[in-house]
């Protein structure tokens, strides 16, 4: 099939835009949503760690996930090398900043969020499609 690592890229950018999406949602908005009896998830949730510039980290992953799926979906329709290389970079730095909040949770928090982990492990999956994959 035509484009089938940017429709796998597509999918996994969707599921990294619902965790985030999940994360962003306050406290006791809908429930809690961390799976039950999981106090590492609200650890990792409440921590100092969760903002950059007084914002939930999770409300910036719901922003880029969102861009990102409509550029790959944009790349799968009519595909371009400017799509091609801006889908690349923006798969490097997230790793980056994925490998980031990984350490955080591992050696810092000592706490996983299953959401988190779900974020993070989309993007590095996607990283290795994109630099592995050869079409």
């Amino acid at each position: 099939m035509k484009n089938m690592k940017y429709k796998i890229l597509f999918v996994l950018s969707l599921i990294a835009f619902i965790a985030s999406f999940i994360l962003s949602i306050p406290n006791g908005a809908v429930g809690d949503y961390c799976p039950i009896g999981e106090e590492n998830c609200n650890a990792v949730k409440n921590s100092s760690y969760n903002y950059t510039f007084n914002i939930q980290n999770s409300s910036f992953g719901v922003l880029i996930f969102f861009a990102l799926s409509l550029i790959m979906y944009s790349h799968i329709k009519k595909p371009s090398n400017k799509k091609r290389r801006i889908i690349k970079i923006s798969l490097i730095l997230g790793s980056l900043v994925s490998v980031y909040f990984l350490y955080l949770q591992q050696f810092i928090l000592k706490a996983y969020c299953a959401y988190c982990l779900v974020v993070d492990i989309s993007i590095l999956i996607s990283l290795g499609i994109i630099l592995f994959w050869k079409e």
